[in-house]
């Protein structure tokens, strides 16, 4: 076969598809599900039919609103909201259709002591004690959310483990805490955009503040990582 020496490569073309931060909806979703539920797991307001009231809201904004945030986060190449999105919208999606077989009898309502549910709180607080030391790397505001989240997550296991009730209002604490860190968070990120300049602090790290605007990725040459 003759080598066609006037053959030249084809120039790189490089496309880039920009999205909003995928977390200012997955915090949001996040921060008002928790703050509810959490809420009345620190016995703020109440009864035994206040599942009927908080199930909807929590399994579609906290939970499907959040879920599609972390598969958004995928596109925009941030892995730690892609698993933190991707897990605590799948518990609040849980929450809310274990809430509705409750509330309409199809199950019967758990006593004091819940192991089952324990068990998935350990892996929630697992998953997460590992968000929050990666979350660290890329900002402050996002790795103190997943701290408070990690520590209510554990607390949540032990309480329903044990059937240690004090401790379940405790992780109502940690929860409603978590909640409003992950408020400021998704507010600093959605200023930041609509302003083009940050409004409120994230807390970046160095790292993230000396990262150029487009940057090689793998494979994926002129892909923007990251969402702050």
């Amino acid at each position: 076969m003759p080598i066609d020496y006037n053959y030249q490569d084809p120039q790189a073309r490089i496309y880039l598809q920009p999205i909003a931060a995928p977390s200012i909806l997955g915090l949001y979703g996040f921060a008002a599900a928790t703050f509810i539920v959490a809420a009345h797991m620190a016995h703020w307001y109440g009864n035994e039919t206040s599942e009927l009231y908080l199930f909807p809201f929590v399994a579609i904004f906290g939970g499907l609103a959040q879920f599609l945030a972390g598969m958004w986060a995928f596109r925009a190449r941030d892995g730690v909201a892609c698993a933190m999105h991707g897990l605590w919208g799948s518990m609040w999606m849980a929450y809310g259709v274990l809430s509705m077989l409750f509330a309409f009898g199809k199950i019967p309502p758990p006593s004091d002591r819940v192991p089952e549910i324990g068990y998935w709180f350990i892996v929630a607080a697992a998953i997460t004690w590992v968000g929050a030391v990666a979350a660290g790397a890329e900002n402050k505001g996002f790795s103190t959310t997943l701290t408070f989240l990690a520590a209510g997550a554990t607390t949540a296991a032990i309480a329903n483990l044990t059937g240690a009730e004090w401790l379940m209002v405790v992780t109502g604490y940690l929860f409603i805490i978590a909640s409003i860190a992950g408020w400021y968070t998704a507010s600093a990120l959605m200023l930041s955009e609509a302003y083009g300049r940050p409004v409120l602090s994230l807390g970046r790290s160095r790292r993230m503040r000396e990262m150029p605007p487009v940057s090689i990725g793998v494979g994926e040459p002129g892909v923007i990582r990251g969402q702050a």
